[in-house]
């Protein structure tokens, strides 16, 4: 009997690049730029894996929208990208996994709470775009993470059902949009510790794509689905 479809949906962040902390540096010098100075520890809390109108918000302590969220959004995302652009490189062992998955009959998609501009930074930097089925940024969603918008956008896009769909993030915030979606969740470890991922929720909890099997990842979802 051959495999239902099934799907791999990729956040971007600490998910297909490492790079959590350049965007805590970036959002560092955002934040004194503006007067309203945040810790690394208020990021992780607060702002990872969110769009930038909630993220803008509980920096600034005040609605951003329109044309002012845009320019702040990219004056933010400038920074970040002149920190990382020379560091830019794939998560390890992402390349060889995305391979695998391909070679296997699975949907591939990247739902991320990330602009156009850092997508297009990432995907076409790395000329990894046409690898994947379907791409959702937050400018496609009118609710972020840790809504399950974005995540059940990308399954329809894929046009695979909820149920046979893996979620890979990094984020409290992302975790919790995979579960609401109904999908099944492997956390990275790169924002957060094993300890602190332990209780989300997350089926499984890796370093990097080094440590799992398509085999593996396909037993989670049978599992999940019992």
């Amino acid at each position: 009997m051959p495999t239902p479809p099934f799907a791999a949906l990729f956040d971007m962040d600490g998910v297909l690049i490492d790079n959590t902390d350049f965007h805590i540096n970036a959002w560092l010098q955002f934040s004194q730029h503006h007067n309203n100075p945040i810790t690394k520890e208020q990021y992780i809390d607060n702002i990872n894996g969110r769009v930038s109108a909630d993220a803008m918000a509980y920096v600034l302590k005040r609605t951003v929208s329109g044309e002012e969220l845009v320019a702040l959004t990219e004056e933010k995302e400038g920074i970040y990208r002149d920190l990382y652009r020379s560091h830019l490189q794939p998560a390890p062992g992402l390349l060889a996994f995305l391979d695998v998955l391909k070679a296997a009959n699975a949907r591939l998609a990247v739902g991320t709470s990330a602009p156009a501009s850092n997508v297009d930074f990432t995907l076409d930097g790395l000329t990894i775009r046409n690898r994947f089925d379907a791409i959702v940024d937050a400018s496609m969603v009118r609710h972020g993470k840790p809504n399950p918008e974005i995540y059940l956008t990308a399954a329809g896009r894929v046009g695979v059902l909820p149920g046979r769909c893996v979620v890979f993030e990094d984020a409290f915030a992302g975790i919790e949009a995979g579960l609401r979606a109904g999908m099944t969740v492997i956390a990275l470890a790169t924002t957060h510790t094993h300890n602190e991922l332990q209780d989300t929720g997350a089926a499984l909890i890796i370093n990097d794509f080094t440590e799992l099997t398509v085999e593996q990842l396909l037993a989670l979802l049978d599992e999940e689905s019992n």
